[in-house]
């Protein structure tokens, strides 16, 4: 197989079971975790057939925000790269959050509610210690990097699929 490159800017859509198609785009390179693709996801679901025009793809409701490898998801064939715009929004206020109570040893119970969190913004110098969510902190997206499955099954059901804990 060909090597894929992805570059920020980069369109790429996503076939729903039913017909139709959303969008996501390519953002950012977050350093502050693993150097990993930061995309964004929209809302608005489209039909087969023709790609919409690319601006208004773009200019459409974001419904969240994402770490993953773009190219991996090219290469399983779980999206295809469709175009690009130089319109990225404005990636200063996205917000992503981590907990150190993420995962769990071999034969302990996951924690499901957490108290510890970190907070941190694309390319942060560091993650920020928070504690309990509160406020605007609640609001900001899950930070790890997202397998490329996870990614689709949030596109079309509105959630991961994965064990993450919640805040409340």
């Amino acid at each position: 197989m060909a090597r894929v490159y992805t570059k920020i800017g980069d369109i790429f859509s996503v076939d729903l079971e039913h017909g139709t198609k959303k969008y996501f785009q390519l953002i950012a390179y977050d350093q502050t975790q693993l150097n990993s693709d930061v995309i964004r996801a929209f809302k608005t679901e489209y039909p087969c057939g023709p790609h919409p025009d690319i601006s208004d793809i773009v200019h459409g409701e974001v419904e969240f925000y994402a770490h993953c490898v773009t190219r991996w998801g090219v290469k399983m064939d779980l999206w295809t790269k469709i175009g690009k715009s130089t319109e990225l929004g404005d990636i200063s206020k996205i917000l992503f959050r981590d907990s150190i109570d993420y995962g769990a040893k071999v034969g302990e119970e996951t924690i499901k509610i957490s108290q510890n969190w970190y907070v941190w913004h694309i390319n942060d110098d560091q993650f920020t210690y928070v504690g309990e969510l509160e406020g605007e902190n609640r609001k900001a997206e899950i930070g790890v990097v997202v397998n490329p499955f996870d990614i689709v099954k949030r596109i079309k059901t509105g959630y991961y699929d994965f064990v993450y804990p919640q805040f409340e």
